[in-house]
């Protein structure tokens, strides 16, 4: 008897390859689509995406010496792993004057991105105040930059009716400062609150909202502007 030939063979059986195969690619694109949307391989948990400076090697060993102050309210804090200078963020001030990140330089600062429609913002901002209220000054300053597109004075007015006192008031309506961080790994959501040192690098970050009121807030500030 002759050996079947090779196109004799069940066609059922020669359709399960090409299931598999079409299986396989589709779990390759969903996951290449949730990389894309989450940063997968981009970020991993401070990063190691483009955009180091040797220049900040300071800040990461810096940064070490935060893990232990990384606790209780602020054990979100993900503290710098490479040594990468901040973006040069652009946003303005109060009276509409342009700012950016530089000019902030020789103060440790929190750079915090908010709106009013992040509820989680929204409850985080007395805690910020307080804790401008309290660390705040010629070594250290929070910079909240709030991101509404819409109604420029929305947030204004909830920053006057929850009786904001202390926190300078920064606004980007064009959302270019989420944009940008968002770019290089390190806004994925509201609110974001990132350490820079005195020289412009990064001392760590926290997605989401923190205490920052709390005593081990304040612990991790003191000990950043070390």
């Amino acid at each position: 008897m002759n050996p079947p030939s090779p196109n004799s063979a069940d066609p059922k059986d020669r359709k399960m390859p090409m299931m598999r195969l079409l299986l396989i690619a589709a779990l390759l694109g969903a996951v290449a689509g949730l990389a894309a949307v989450y940063g997968i391989g981009t970020v991993k948990r401070n990063g190691t995406a483009a955009g180091t400076d040797s220049a900040c090697a300071d800040a990461v060993n810096a940064a070490r010496k935060l893990e232990p102050f990384a606790k209780g309210e602020v054990a979100a804090l993900s503290p710098a792993t490479q040594p990468r200078r901040m973006p040069e963020l652009s946003f303005r001030d109060g009276l509409g004057k342009p700012m950016k990140l530089s000019d902030f330089q020789g103060r440790t600062v929190l750079v915090n991105l908010w709106a009013t429609w992040c509820v989680p913002c929204r409850k985080e901002m007395p805690a910020l105040d307080e804790l401008e209220a309290k660390l705040g000054g010629a070594d250290f300053t929070v910079v909240a930059v709030n991101i509404d597109t819409g109604d420029r004075e929305k947030p204004r007015k909830f920053l006057n009716d929850i009786g904001i006192k202390k926190l300078a008031y920064y606004e980007d309506p064009q959302a270019s400062v989420f944009q940008e961080l968002k770019r290089v790994g390190r806004a994925v959501g509201l609110p974001t609150s990132i350490l820079v040192d005195r020289k412009g690098c990064e001392l760590g970050v926290l997605s989401g909202p923190a205490e920052w009121s709390s005593e081990d807030a304040l612990a991790l500030v003191r000990a950043a502007m070390k």
